[in-house]
C-alpha cells in the first residue's frame, strides 16, 4: 500500500478510534470500497464489532433496505432488551415480523428511531461498535433518516460510522457528501481517497492475470490517473506491449480509441460543456505546454473564461497562468479521438501559428506531417535538445522519437560510437537510442526498453549494440539481475573496443555489488572501468568508474579510498554525472558523513537535490532525498527527516523504480520521529522491495532498520536475529569501515539484552579496532553503550557511568543530538539503577530536551517512561509493605520492573516466557495491593533494595 493511503487509514483509524464518523469520497471506481473493507478488516482485527451494508442503485427505492443490511448480523435476541411497541416496529422495519405493516406515520418513526438508537447504543456498550456504509450516495431514505437520526444523538458513544460515497464530476456537486455525513456522529473526518501508485497498480493487474514488470505498469498508472477501475480498463485495452498512449499529448498518430466502458463516464463528465468550451480543452489537451496565453494566440479568445468553467466542473486544476492541467488524462483523449481529423489539423495548425517556443511549435508541425521529411526531423532534433536542456527528459524523449520517425534513412545506417548525444544529422537508430536515454532520464523505463530493442534490430555497429544494451541494463534500476543476458551480450558487442568495454564493466561492477552482494568481486570491475575508460578518453565513464571504485574502497576500509575520489572529483566534468546519484558529488556527501560533518554533508546533499530537482532524473532524486532525510535524523530535525523520506518514496513510486531505499529512509525517519508501527510497517516494505528486487545492497539496510525498530519497541530477541542477519550479509559484502552501515552499537546491545554478553563483547571489540583504526569518532562514541552495559554486567557500575557520560560528550561535541539523548537516557536509567536520584533527573532531563528540541517522539515517550518510574521513586510510599510475602521469583520480578525493565526484557534475563513474568507480577500485585508498575515501583523503593 503507497505512503499517501497507508496516511489515509491511519488517519481514519485516529478519527474513529474513540467514535464519530468519517466519510471517504472519490470518484467511481477509485477503490473507497477497497479501502473501506481494509479499515474494517483492521477495526475487527482490533476487536470492535463491525456492521455493514452497500446498497445498489436499485435499492433506492425499497425503504429500509439499508437496516436491513447493516443489522443482518445482529440477533433477535440481541433486542429484547427493548419495549415491546419498539421491538415490534423495528423487526417489522427489518422483516423479522409477519402481519405488522411497516412504520410510515410520524408517531411510528420516532418509536422506531428510538428503537434503532437504543439497540444500537446497547450494543456499542457491549464492545465498541462500528457501522461501515458502502456506496452511501445509493441507501435508501429511510433508513438513511434513521441512522442520520442516531448519529444526531450518540456523539461521545463508543458508536462509530464509515462511510464511502461516490462524487460524481457533473449534477451532484457535493450533495452524495453531505448526505453521508448526516450518517455520521460528530466530529466527521472527510477524507478523499488518494490515487494508486504504480507498483499498486502493477499489483492490481497481477491479480487480474496481467503480471506485467512493476516498471511496465507506469504508464498505464499514469493514464488512469491512478483510479484503479479505469486502470483496469486501460490494461485491457492496450496492444501486446502493454504500454497505452493516453498519458501523452495525442497526436494523429498515437489516437487510440478508449475503451466503451468508459465512454459514458466521460461523456457525462463532459456534457456541462458547450462547443467552444469543448474546443478550447481539446486545444489545451493537444498542447504539449497548454498555457492560456497560448490559447488565447491561438484564437481561441474565451479560454480565460471556459478554462474556469472547466476547473469548476473539475474537469482541469484551477486555472494560473501556467499550464493547464486535465484531473483525468483520459478526457485530452476522449475529445481528440472524438473530433474529426479537419478539426485537428486546424488545432495543430493554430498553435503552430501562435507558438513562440521552439518545442512547442515543432511539436504541433510533427502532428501536420506524414512520412519522411528530414527537414522536419531536424527541427524535432534540435527542439528535443532544447527540452533536454531545460530538464525536461519526458518531452525530450518524445521528441526524440518523432525525429527518427521523420528521419529518411528509415533505421539503416549507424549510430554514435559513444554515449553522447546525436545533432540534427543523425541516424535514425542514433535519434532514437537518444531517445532512450533521455526516457532513461525521465523514469520511462518501459520506453527504454521497447526504443532500445527497436534499436537493437536495426543498428549496424558494436558501439550502437551497446549503447542500447547499456540502455536496457540501466532501465532495470536495482534490478539488475532481471536483464543477466544482456550483460553477455554487450561483453561480445564490446570485445576489442576499451571504451565499449569500460561501459559494461562499470555496470558489471555494479552487478556484483547489487545482485551478488559483492564489493570484493565488484572492485575490480570498478578499477578496470576507470582505466579502460580513462584509456578511451571517455570522460563520463572514466568519473562514473573512479566514484564507483572510490565507495567500494570506502565500504571495504581501504586507505585508498579518499584519493581514489579525489581523483574522481578532479576529472573533467560531465554534466550528467554532476546531477547522478552515482556522480562524485553524491559521494563526497558521504565522505563528509564519514569524517562526521553533518553540516557539509547537508549543504551538499541539498545543493544537489536542487539541482536534480532541475536537470536530474528520478531515481537520483529519489536517492538524494532519501538520504537528505537520513541525514535529518543525524541532526537530530525529525519532522524534516519525515517530510524528506516522504517525498523520495512518492518519487519513487510515481517513477516506478525500485522503492526499496525509500522505504528504509521513511522507516528510519519514523523510528526517529514518528510512530514505531508506522516505522515498522516501512521498514518490511523495505525489505520486501529489497527481496523482490534481489537487491542485496540495499537488503541489509531494510533488515538494519527493522533490527533498530524491534530494539527500540523493547524486543531485543527479534532486534538479534535481524541484526544478525545484517551482520552476516555485510561481513559477506566484506565490509571494513563500521561507519558505512551503523548496526553494530544495536547489535551488541540487543545480544545483552538476551544475556549473550559474550558476543556482544565480540562485536564491540571488532568494531572498536575497524572505527579506531579509520577514525570514525561518533562509531566510538556508540559503542559507549554496550561497553557501559557489559561493564555494569561485569560489576563495575562507576566505569559504566564514565563511558556513558564520555559518549554522551563526544556526541555533543560532534553534533549528533539524537545519539547524544540515547546516551544520556541510558546514563539515567543506569542512575536509576543505582538508586541515584538527583543524577538520574538531571540525565533524564537532559534527554528529554534532547528529544523535545529534535521532536523525536519515540524517544521522548521512553524518557517519559523512565522519568515517571523517577517520580515514584521520589515520591513517598504511604506505608512500606510486606514484601516478605513474595516468593524468590516474584522478588525478582518485581525488582527488575521496578528498575524500569518491559517485562520482555524480564523473561529474557531470568529466562522464563513473557506470560511466566505476566503471572508473577499479577500475583505480586496482589499480594502487594498495588495496582501498577509504578505502585509497585514506589513499594519496592519504599521496603528498600536489600530487602528486595
Amino acid at each position: 500500500m503507497s505512503v499517501d493511503r497507508a496516511t489515509v487509514l491511519d488517519r481514519a483509524r485516529t478519527a474513529l478510534g474513540t467514535g464519530g464518523g468519517l466519510v471517504l469520497t472519490g470518484h467511481p471506481g477509485s477503490g473507497r470500497s477497497t479501502l473501506l473493507a481494509s479499515l474494517a478488516g483492521r477495526f475487527t482485527a482490533d476487536g470492535h464489532r463491525v456492521l455493514r451494508c452497500r446498497p445498489a442503485p436499485a435499492d433506492q427505492e425499497l425503504p429500509y433496505l439499508g437496516l436491513i443490511d447493516l443489522l443482518a448480523e445482529v440477533g433477535d435476541g440481541e433486542l429484547d432488551h427493548l419495549p415491546d411497541d419498539e421491538r415490534e416496529l423495528l423487526g417489522a422495519a427489518l422483516r423479522r415480523v409477519t402481519g405488522t405493516p411497516a412504520p410510515f406515520g410520524g408517531g411510528q418513526l420516532l418509536v422506531l428511531r428510538m428503537a434503532l438508537l437504543r439497540a444500537l447504543t446497547q450494543l456499542s456498550s457491549e464492545r465498541p461498535l462500528l457501522l461501515v456504509v458502502d456506496d452511501a450516495q445509493w441507501l435508501d431514505a429511510p433508513s438513511a433518516d434513521a441512522l442520520s437520526f442516531v448519529a444526531h444523538r450518540s456523539a461521545g458513544t463508543p458508536l462509530a460510522v464509515a462511510a464511502a460515497v461516490r462524487t460524481e464530476p457533473v449534477g451532484g456537486g457535493n450533495d452524495p457528501v453531505v448526505r453521508a455525513v448526516r450518517l455520521c456522529p460528530q466530529p466527521v473526518t472527510t477524507l478523499p481517497v488518494p490515487p494508486m501508485t504504480e507498483p499498486e497498480i502493477a499489483a492490481l493487474l497481477a491479480e487480474h492475470g496481467m503480471a506485467w514488470p512493476k516498471q511496465r505498469a507506469s504508464r498505464v498508472r499514469r493514464a488512469s490517473g491512478g483510479n484503479p477501475r479505469f486502470a483496469l480498463e486501460l490494461a485491457l485495452a492496450c496492444g501486446d506491449d502493454g504500454a497505452p498512449v493516453w498519458d501523452e499529448p495525442p497526436t494523429p498518430t498515437t489516437v487510440r480509441p478508449l475503451p466503451e466502458t468508459l465512454r459514458a463516464f466521460f461523456h457525462r463528465w463532459l456534457s456541462a460543456l458547450g462547443p467552444s468550451a469543448r474546443r478550447t480543452l481539446l486545444a489545451a489537451g493537444v498542447a504539449a505546454r497548454p498555457t492560456p496565453a497560448l490559447l488565447r494566440a491561438a484564437g481561441f479568445e474565451g479560454a480565460a473564461a471556459e478554462l474556469r468553467e472547466a476547473a469548476r466542473l473539475g474537469l482541469v486544476e484551477p486555472v494560473t497562468d501556467g499550464p493547464v492541467r486535465f484531473t483525468q488524462p483520459l478526457t485530452a483523449a476522449l475529445l481528440y479521438e472524438e473530433a474529426t481529423p479537419e478539426e485537428r489539423a486546424r488545432i495543430h495548425r493554430a498553435l503552430a501559428d501562435a507558438a513562440t517556443d521552439p518545442v512547442e511549435k515543432a511539436h504541433q508541425l510533427a502532428s501536420l506531417s506524414r512520412g519522411q521529411d528530414a527537414a522536419l526531423a531536424a527541427l524535432l532534433s534540435e527542439a528535443a535538445a532544447l527540452a533536454r536542456r531545460r530538464g525536461d527528459p519526458a518531452g525530450a524523449a518524445r521528441l526524440g522519437l518523432r525525429a527518427a520517425d521523420h528521419t529518411p534513412d528509415g533505421g539503416a545506417g549507424t549510430g554514435s560510437s559513444g554515449e553522447g548525444r546525436r545533432g540534427p544529422a543523425a541516424t535514425a537508430v542514433g535519434l532514437r537510442l537518444t531517445a532512450a536515454e533521455d526516457a532513461l532520464a525521465a523514469g520511462d523505463y518501459p520506453l527504454v526498453r521497447r526504443l532500445a530493442h527497436r534499436a537493437l534490430r536495426d543498428c549496424r555497429t558494436p558501439a550502437d549494440r551497446v549503447r542500447a544494451w547499456v540502455a536496457v541494463i540501466d532501465s532495470s534500476g536495482q534490478a539488475v539481475a532481471e536483464v543477466s543476458d544482456a550483460f553477455r551480450h554487450a561483453l561480445r558487442d564490446a570485445e576489442g573496443d576499451p571504451g565499449l568495454l569500460a561501459q559494461v564493466h562499470y555496470r558489471l561492477a555494479w552487478r556484483a555489488w547489487l545482485a551478488e552482494g559483492s564489493a570484493l568481486k565488484a572492485h575490480p570491475h570498478a578499477v578496470r572501468a576507470a582505466l579502460l575508460s580513462g584509456r578511451a578518453g571517455d570522460t563520463r565513464t572514466h568519473q562514473l568508474g573512479l566514484t564507483l571504485q572510490s565507495a567500494l574502497e570506502f565500504y571495504l576500509g581501504r586507505p585508498e579510498a579518499e584519493e581514489t575520489l579525489d581523483a574522481a572529483l578532479a576529472s573533467p566534468a560531465d554534466q550528467r554525472v554532476l546531477y547522478d546519484h552515482n556522480g562524485p558529488a553524491y559521494l563526497r556527501h558521504r565522505r563528509h558523513l564519514l569524517h562526521d560533518r553533518l553540516d557539509d554533508a547537508y549543504t551538499e546533499m541539498r545543493a544537489l537535490v536542487y539541482a536534480v530537482r532541475r536537470r536530474g532524473s528520478p531515481e537520483t532524486l529519489s536517492q538524494c532525498l532519501a538520504c537528505l532525510a537520513l541525514i535529518e535524523v543525524h541532526r537530530g530535525r525529525c519532522a524534516r527527516a519525515l517530510d524528506m523520506s516522504r517525498q523520495s518514496l512518492r518519487v519513487a513510486e510515481e517513477a516506478g523504480l525500485s522503492q526499496g531505499p525509500a522505504w528504509h529512509a521513511v522507516a528510519i525517519a519514523r523510528a526517529a520521529g514518528g510512530d514505531l508501527g508506522d516505522a515498522l510497517s516501512a521498514a518490511e516494505q523495505a525489505r520486501r522491495h529489497s527481496e523482490d528486487d534481489d537487491d542485496r545492497l540495499f537488503l541489509p539496510r531494510a533488515l538494519y532498520a527493522e533490527g533498530h525498530i524491534r530494539l527500540i519497541g523493547g524486543d531485543p530477541g527479534a532486534a538479534v536475529r535481524l541484526l544478525r542477519r545484517v551482520r552476516d550479509l555485510e561481513l559477506a559484502q566484506g565490509q571494513g569501515d563500521p561507519a558505512m552501515r551503523r548496526w553494530q552499537s544495536d547489535l551488541a546491545e540487543a545480544l545483552i539484552g538476551q544475556g549473550l554478553r559474550q558476543e556482544a563483547a565480540e562485536v564491540v571489540e571488532r568494531t572498536w579496532k575497524q572505527a579506531a583504526r579509520l577514525g570514525r569518532r561518533s562509531v566510538l562514541a556508540a559503542l559507549g553503550r554496550p561497553r557501559a552495559l557489559l561493564l555494569e554486567a561485569d560489576g563495575d557500575p562507576d566505569a559504566a557511568v564514565r563511558v556513558l557520560r564520555r559518549a554522551a560528550e563526544q556526541h555533543q561535541a560532534l553534533r549528533y543530538p539524537l545519539e547524544e539523548g540515547r546516551a544520556r537516557l541510558a546514563l539515567g536509567r543506569l542512575h536509576l539503577r543505582r538508586y541515584e536520584a538527583d543524577a538520574a533527573r538531571r540525565e533524564l532531563a537532559a534527554a528529554r530536551r534532547l528529544f523535545e528540541q529534535a521532536q523525536a517522539r519515540p524517544w521522548l515517550a521512553q524518557v517519559r517512561a523512565a522519568q515517571e518510574r523517577q517520580t515514584a521513586a521520589d515520591a513517598p510510599a504511604p506505608a512500606p509493605l510486606d514484601v516478605g510475602s513474595l516468593t524468590e521469583a516474584e522478588r525478582r520480578v518485581a525488582r527488575r520492573v521496578a528498575q524500569g525493565a518491559s517485562n520482555r526484557e524480564v523473561a529474557a534475563e531470568l529466562v522464563v516466557s513473557v506470560k511466566t513474568v505476566e503471572a508473577a507480577l499479577t500475583r505480586a500485585y496482589r499480594k502487594l495491593g498495588v495496582r501498577s508498575r509504578v505502585d509497585l515501583t514506589r513499594a519496592v523503593l519504599a521496603a528498600g533494595a536489600k530487602r528486595l
